[in-house]
């Protein structure tokens, strides 16, 4: 804890494979900072909503990045995963599709989160 606050981080990732290394920063913030110890909920909206797929993690390269199924596995063990409620609808992409424990819900969740004591908010 910082300053004795309870720290949490709200990272929102936008882009997917349509931006490798935007898309990575985010992962690897986001695993970081859950290794850390820190209360972390990743966001997955635009292209990188795909990412909620059992295998499209696997499935990414970026060289001199690490592997994105393992920094996904990283935040799935201790943080949490959303994927977008209107970025999984436009993907045909529903509760029963996603890999174990990514949920799917709005903006107001995201809103809620972000705007919590001693919350940080990061958007990549």
């Amino acid at each position: 804890m910082l300053g004795g606050m309870a720290r949490s981080l709200v990272i929102k990732a936008t882009a997917g494979a349509d931006s490798p290394e935007r898309c990575a920063q985010a992962f690897t913030v986001a695993a970081t900072a859950a290794a850390a110890g820190v209360d972390v909920s990743l966001w997955l909206t635009g292209e990188s909503t795909w990412f909620a797929l059992p295998g499209r993690a696997e499935s990414f390269e970026l060289p001199h990045s690490a592997p994105l199924g393992e920094l996904l596995h990283v935040v799935l063990a201790t943080g949490r995963v959303t994927a977008c409620t209107q970025c999984a609808a436009r993907r045909d992409i529903g509760t029963g599709d996603v890999i174990p424990g990514v949920r799917i819900a709005g903006a107001a969740v995201f809103v809620e989160e972000a705007i919590a004591e001693g919350a940080q908010a990061l958007v990549y």
